[in-house]
């Protein structure tokens, strides 16, 4: 395995390739890969990866990386001031 990355990082090292660039070839190759054999489970991807679930979500947008979108809660219905001050009348008058 060793060996392999240091083939890796002599070819990268010889074509010119930044730093920075390796290393988003690297993370992209690796995010897809754990993604695909995790049925794009988010959680369970970023475990096996070892990054917080938060930093893999990131991750994915900056690199472009499609995957399931995390469940939201819907958003609670507002009670308007009417409705919250007929309810509190119909409480005093029920008293």
């Amino acid at each position: 395995m060793k060996e392999s990355f240091d083939q890796l990082i002599d070819h990268l090292v010889s074509t010119g390739f930044f730093l920075e660039e390796a290393v988003e070839i690297l993370e992209k190759g690796m995010i897809e890969r754990v993604l695909r054999r995790c049925e794009s489970n988010q959680s369970e991807a970023s475990k096996a990866l070892g990054i917080h679930r938060n930093t893999l979500q990131r991750k994915m947008v900056a690199y472009s990386i499609d995957g399931k979108h995390p469940r939201r809660k819907k958003p609670a219905k507002a009670v308007g001031k009417g409705a919250a001050e007929k309810s509190a009348a119909g409480r005093r008058a029920a008293s």
